[in-house]
C-alpha cells in the first residue's frame, strides 16, 4: 500500500504542520509582548484559526484548478513568506502586521489539511483510512519539532525575542517544496467525467445520510476536542491550581493520544467498518466526559485528555476516510472543500468560546455541554447505517 507519493506527502505533512503548534505555542506570548491592549494578546492565535476556517474551501478550489502538486508548492512558499512577515512584525513590534501574518499562516494551514485527502488518493479507496492514519501519525513529529525548534531559536536575534522563532518557521514550511518536486501527479489525463461530470449541490450532498455522517462526525469530533483541550489549561492552572509543568504533561499526553492510535485506526476501520469505529469514538468521548464528575485530580485530567485524544482519532479518521468513499471524481474538490469549511469553522467557534466558557461555568458543566454533540454523531450514524441497510436490501 505504501508508495513513493504517500511517503513524500507524509514528509511534507511533518514540516508543513509545524505551523499550527508554533502558532499556538508562541503567538499568544508575542501578542502579550507587543499588543497595545493586553486583552487582545490571543487575537493573533484566533485569526490564524479564522484564516484556516475561511480559506479551506478556496484551498480546495485552487487545487482543483492547478492540481495538488502546484497547490502545495504555492501554499508552502507563501506560508514561508508569511512567517518571515511575522518575524519582521515582531522585530518592529507592529501588532497589526503580526495579526495579519498569523491570518496568512492560517490560510496556509488550510492547504496543509488537504494533505490527508491527497494521501487517500494515492492508494486504493479501501486503503484510504490506512493512508490517512499514516499521515496523521506523522503529525506527532510536527508537534515535537515545531515548538522545540521555535523555542531553541527564539533569541538568535539579539534583543528581539521570538523573531528567530518565526524565521525558523519560515525555514520549516519551505522544506516541503523540495520534496514536492519529486511528487508525481497522475499520468492519465482527466476523463470527461472528471472535467464535466455532474456535481451535486450542497443541499443534495447534505441530504445523503452517509455524507452527512462523515461531515458531522469529523466536525463535532474536532469541535469537542478543541473545546475541551483549549479549556483544560485554564481549568487546571487557573481554576484548580495545578502547576504549569503538570498542565503541560496533560496536554502533551493528549496530543500523543490524538495521533498515536493512528498506528491501528486504519486497520481497525478496514476490519470492522467505519460506523463501528465511529461508535467506539463516541463511547470514548462519553467516558472522557463521565470522568469530569469525579474530583479534578491530576490523574483524572490525564486520563480524560488521553481519552479525548483517542476518541478524536477514531472519529476524525473514521469520518474523513468515509467521506472519500462518497463522491465522484468530478466533485471531489467541491466535497472536500465543503467538508473542511464546515469542520474547521465549527472547530474555530468551539476554540474561540472555550476560554469564556471555562471562566463562566464549571469544568463539569462545559463537559456536559458536549453530550448533545456526541449524541448527534451517534444519531446521524444510526441513520446512515439504516440507509445503507435499505440500499442493500433494494439491490438484493
Amino acid at each position: 500500500m505504501i508508495n513513493k507519493n504517500l511517503v513524500l506527502l507524509t514528509i511534507c505533512q511533518v514540516f508543513s504542520f509545524t505551523a499550527p503548534p508554533i502558532t499556538v505555542f508562541i503567538s499568544g506570548i508575542v501578542g502579550l509582548k507587543i499588543s497595545p491592549i493586553a486583552s487582545l494578546a490571543t487575537l493573533p492565535t484566533s485569526l490564524s484559526i479564522v484564516g484556516t476556517a475561511v480559506f479551506t474551501i478556496f484551498a480546495a478550489k485552487i487545487m482543483s484548478k492547478i492540481g495538488r502538486k502546484k497547490g502545495f508548492i504555492l501554499s508552502s512558499s507563501y506560508t514561508s513568506l508569511a512567517a518571515l512577515l511575522g518575524a519582521y512584525s515582531i522585530y518592529s513590534e507592529n501588532f497589526i502586521l503580526f495579526c495579519f501574518s498569523c491570518f496568512l499562516i492560517g490560510t496556509g494551514i488550510a492547504f496543509t489539511h488537504q494533505y490527508r485527502f491527497a494521501a487517500a488518493e494515492t492508494v486504493e479507496k479501501n486503503d484510504s483510512s490506512k493512508a490517512i492514519s499514516i499521515l496523521l501519525l506523522a503529525t506527532i513529529l510536527s508537534a515535537l519539532i515545531g515548538p522545540n525548534v521555535a523555542n531553541f531559536s527564539k533569541d538568535i536575534i539579539t534583543n528581539h525575542l521570538y523573531v528567530g522563532s518565526y524565521i525558523s518557521l519560515s525555514a520549516l514550511t519551505i522544506i516541503p517544496v523540495f520534496f514536492l518536486l519529486f511528487y508525481k501527479t497522475e499520468k492519465n489525463p482527466k476523463t470527461i467525467e472528471d472535467i464535466k461530470g455532474k456535481q451535486r449541490s450542497y443541499v443534495e450532498l447534505l441530504q445523503n445520510p452517509i455524507i452527512l455522517q462523515a461531515i458531522v462526525t469529523a466536525a463535532f469530533a474536532y469541535s469537542i476536542m478543541s473545546f475541551l483541550m483549549t479549556a483544560t489549561p485554564i481549568s487546571m492552572y487557573k481554576m484548580h491550581g495545578f502547576t504549569l509543568g503538570s498542565t503541560s504533561i496533560v496536554i502533551q499526553s493528549h496530543i500523543i493520544g490524538m495521533f498515536l492510535p493512528s498506528l491501528i485506526t486504519g486497520t481497525l476501520i478496514k476490519k470492522y467498518g467505519h460506523s463501528t469505529i465511529i461508535y467506539s469514538g463516541a463511547v470514548i468521548y462519553l467516558l472522557c466526559i463521565f470522568l469530569s464528575f469525579y474530583e479534578q485530580t491530576f490523574l483524572n485530567y490525564l486520563i480524560a485528555l488521553v481519552l479525548l485524544g483517542i476518541g478524536w482519532n477514531f472519529l476524525f479518521i473514521g469520518g474523513t476516510s468515509l467521506l472519500v468513499l462518497c463522491y465522484t471524481s468530478s466533485e471531489k474538490f467541491k466535497v472536500q472543500g465543503f467538508n473542511d469549511v464546515l469542520v474547521f469553522s465549527i472547530q474555530a467557534i468551539a476554540s474561540l468560546t472555550a476560554g469564556y466558557s471555562i471562566l463562566s461555568f464549571s469544568w463539569n458543566e462545559i463537559n456536559l455541554a458536549c453530550i448533545p454533540m456526541v449524541i448527534l454523531i451517534i444519531l446521524v450514524s444510526i441513520r446512515a447505517d439504516l440507509y445503507k441497510k435499505n440500499l442493500s436490501s433494494v439491490k438484493s
